[in-house]
């Protein structure tokens, strides 16, 4: 499922791995060896986090639309 939240994708040092944080669902985020696998891993991570709110009766904020580009 495709999803249209902004996705910031940054290199963590602290964790040696880049992280794909969405800053409109708080708390979700993901990492990989490569800004390609943290973004594959935040789509994951994406819908347990909706999933999640679903089930718990939190409400899920609607998509911004704005996408980090990797250059």
């Amino acid at each position: 499922m495709k999803h249209k939240y902004e996705i910031i994708i940054y290199w963590s040092d602290e964790d040696q791995a880049f992280v794909a944080e969405v800053p409109e669902l708080s708390g979700c985020a993901a990492h990989g060896a490569t800004p390609e696998a943290a973004l594959s891993s935040c789509g994951e991570a994406i819908v347990l986090w909706i999933d999640t709110a679903k089930e718990t009766g939190r409400p899920i904020p609607a998509p911004k639309g704005r996408r980090l580009r990797l250059a």
